[in-house]
């Protein structure tokens, strides 16, 4: 049964995905609880309702389930016995199997290579030796990162000629609760881009464009909308990402990075079932953003259009670049998002602004 407006969404995580979750949830009437750890956090500030207590403390998620009508997360890294304990008394979408394969990098690539999905050439690695050997296979330049928990550039060492095992393997912080490390093999790619698809409770999916995704220090600067790509090559993007969703199963969303090489070719890199922030853009230049697209298909309300109304530039605020909301709240052509967060500090994601282009079309 669909769960209709007047309904409560389960959030698990405060961030600024779960904010702008929270706030397309309320355009179509529905109220949002959101389970993190502080009354601060940009979710929080705006939820109906909030539960702020540790993902493992059983009595708070028991108590979280038995009030909502359905669960969806905004980041990935919630243990899973928190998500089954959940599943338990109410529907968490995308499933608890769903973000097992997408919190391990060994089970998201080997998934994707088992539907006929490339991806870079990769090889499980548990200690220096192991990478020693894994390092001969794959050659160089390569990255170790950690299987579980890495993100934003962390826990990843760069591999080149000549890198010392030991000390990458310590650098890496991989050890048994990362489940170990992964060691993958560099792409000389042209460009990265993702798409973000969503499935419905019966089966229907819907994918945006693909956009071109550039990065600084890590972590993502630009989004470019649409990517520079040739149409067949976003066909093929678009192609694999509905493949991985549906092979996954997922109820929601799922956003899919990727490299296109210099002959074209898509590979696989990494996939989050959730909002992503490669899709900010979808709120102000898509028919239907990313954020009420996520409602949709978990209630089991009839997808949106993805289609594409301009193209449009995202840039992120991150740290001190917060401070240019002041500029972009004067300029008629950008659509400025904050956050809420109030300590600035390096790498943080404060807000973005969404600056249009011409329409589809023009």
């Amino acid at each position: 049964m669909p769960v209709e407006p007047g309904g409560t969404i389960g959030i698990l995580g405060g961030g600024q995905l779960g904010r702008m979750t929270a706030l397309a949830a309320a355009n179509l009437g529905y109220r949002c609880h959101v389970f993190c750890h502080s009354a601060d956090e940009p979710a929080a500030q705006i939820a109906t309702r909030t539960t702020l207590a540790a993902f493992n403390d059983n009595d708070a998620v028991d108590a979280f389930a038995a009030n909502i009508d359905v669960a969806t997360l905004e980041f990935e890294n919630i243990p899973i016995a928190t998500l089954e304990r959940i599943a338990r008394h109410t529907p968490v979408r995308p499933s608890p199997a769903v973000q097992a394969v997408a919190q391990n990098r060994l089970r998201e690539k080997s998934f994707a290579n088992e539907l006929g999905i490339a991806t870079a050439p990769f090889r499980a690695v548990t200690g220096a030796d192991e990478l020693a050997a894994a390092i001969e296979e794959v050659g160089t330049p390569s990255v170790l990162k950690t299987v579980r928990f890495g993100y934003d550039g962390k826990g990843q060492v760069a591999i080149a000629d000549g890198t010392d095992p030991v000390h990458a393997w310590s650098d890496s912080g991989a050890s048994p609760e990362t489940d170990g490390g992964i060691l993958e093999g560099f792409v000389d790619f042209e460009l990265e881009i993702s798409v973000i698809v969503a499935r419905s409770t019966n089966g229907d999916t819907a994918a945006f464009v693909p956009v071109e995704n550039r990065h600084r220090n890590h972590i993502l600067d630009e989004t470019i909308v649409p990517a520079a790509i040739p149409d067949a090559t976003a066909e093929a993007a678009r192609d694999i990402a509905i493949r991985l969703c549906e092979g996954l199963g997922v109820i929601g969303l799922l956003a899919v990075e990727m490299f296109v090489t210099a002959n074209g070719e898509v590979l696989v890199n990494e996939v989050a079932p959730r909002p992503h922030n490669s899709g900010h853009w979808s709120i102000d230049a898509s028919r239907t953003s990313q954020y009420e697209q996520l409602v949709r298909a978990i209630c089991g309300l009839p997808l949106g259009d993805p289609t594409r109304r301009c193209d449009a530039v995202m840039k992120n605020l991150v740290g001190d670049e917060v401070e240019a909301w002041r500029k972009a709240i004067t300029d008629p052509s950008a659509h400025l998002h904050l956050y809420g967060k109030t300590e600035t500090r390096a790498g943080r994601k404060m807000g973005h602004v969404t600056r249009l282009g011409k329409a589809f079309g023009g």
